[in-house]
C-alpha cells in the first residue's frame, strides 16, 4: 500500500519503473498500469513534502516566538 511507503521508498520505486519504461521492459497493457501507479506514487511524495513543509514551518514559527 502506498500510504505506508516512505518518501525515499517511493522515489526509488519511481526510478526503477521509469528505468524499465525507458528500456521498453513493459508491454502496452502493463505500461498503462505502471504509469498509473507512478502517478499515485508522485501524489504520495508531493503529500509527504507538503506535510514536511508544514511541520518545518511550525517548528520555525515556534522558534521565532521565543
Amino acid at each position: 500500500m502506498i500510504d505506508n511507503k516512505s518518501y525515499k521508498e517511493s522515489i526509488e520505486e519511481i526510478k526503477v519503473i521509469l528505468e524499465n519504461i525507458e528500456k521498453d521492459v513493459y508491454d502496452v497493457d502493463v505500461l498503462v498500469e505502471k504509469v498509473q501507479y507512478v502517478s499515485s506514487l508522485i501524489k504520495h511524495c508531493k503529500s509527504k513534502l507538503k506535510q514536511s513543509e508544514t511541520e518545518i514551518d511550525n517548528i520555525l514559527s515556534k522558534i521565532d516566538m521565543e
